[in-house]
């Protein structure tokens, strides 16, 4: 009898045992994601998803969030208010000077600001060959931007509905030039109408910058169905710049150069999403360049990682 007992108590335990691992191959929790394994009316696995509201209740008793390596990936394109209406009219006179690489004349005046005089001296062209703003006209398509944020932290100010964001990184962008120019080095620096044609012309900038965003949370216990707006301003200084060229003439070409580029770049940063998926938004306050031309570059893209 008391064998009898025995073995069906350890029936009961191996049963319970072997229960129990299956459960736990069939349930799969990623922090607050719960992934269930189960058979449809075939006989068929399905997998099921959903947040664990327990999980985020606890996560929330926390104030500040920190995460580490969120990624941007987006395009580039700038809105240009170059003065090129009043830009006067180049002609030869001893302020020019040529330059015997490229067998242009460029102007020799170091005008700082946005004036018609300042985009002349910046981009200096023939009176038969006007300077007009499809001069700069970028392929938005491979024009990428591509944000690396070594720290992203977020901080509680009201219930974890609205929250203050900040972060450090680095944003690398990349201008695609559509047509032949090509920046020369110097100072002043001049951007000239080239005469090969290039298979790749850019202008890639980078800068250290640090974001400061509110952000607002519709539903922090369950971010899986939670809609988020984040805006506010961001500011970065400018650690590396260079231009990349390809032709059939001079093979690939790479300068190294500030290239009048403006050394602070200040402007307007956000995001909008919806659970997982995030969309960001950046737009510069600072033109591009320090004087002459007048544009303000603009980014756009998906966040990868975020809060």
């Amino acid at each position: 009898m008391k064998c009898k007992i025995l073995l069906s108590l350890l029936t009961i335990i191996l049963s319970l045992g072997a229960f129990a691992q299956q459960a736990a191959i069939d349930t799969i929790q990623i922090k607050g994601l719960v992934i269930i394994k189960g058979k449809d009316a075939r006989g068929k696995n399905i997998f099921k998803a959903y947040q664990d509201t327990a999980y985020a209740r606890q996560s929330l008793k926390k104030n500040l969030h920190t995460r580490f390596l969120v990624f941007d990936l987006g395009f580039n394109n700038y809105r240009d208010k170059s003065n090129y209406s009043s830009a006067m009219v180049i002609s030869m006179h001893p302020s020019q000077q040529y330059n015997g690489i490229y067998g242009q004349y460029y102007n020799a005046d170091k005008s700082r600001d946005y004036s018609g005089a300042a985009l002349n001296s910046f981009a200096p062209r023939q009176a038969s060959e006007p300077l007009t703003p499809s001069e700069f006209k970028l392929i938005t398509g491979k024009s990428i931007n591509f944000n690396v944020w070594l720290i992203m932290q977020r901080l509680n100010v009201y219930k974890h509905k609205l929250n203050l964001i900040y972060a450090l990184g680095v944003e690398m962008n990349n201008y695609r030039f559509a047509r032949n120019i090509t920046y020369i080095p110097g100072y002043p620096t001049t951007i000239i109408r080239d005469t090969v044609n290039f298979s790749k012309n850019k202008l890639f900038a980078s800068y250290l910058t640090v974001p400061l965003m509110l952000n607002f949370n519709s539903n922090p216990v369950r971010p899986g169905r939670s809609f988020e707006m984040s805006l506010g301003l961001s500011a970065g200084y400018l650690v590396k710049s260079r231009t990349k060229q390809i032709s059939a003439e001079r093979g690939k070409v790479r300068r190294t150069d500030d290239f009048n580029l403006n050394k602070w770049r200040v402007g307007l940063t956000g995001e909008l999403g919806y659970g997982p998926v995030k969309l960001y938004g950046n737009y510069a306050l600072t033109p591009l360049h320090d004087s002459g031309l007048e544009q303000y570059p603009f980014s756009i893209g998906i966040r990868l990682n975020g809060f």
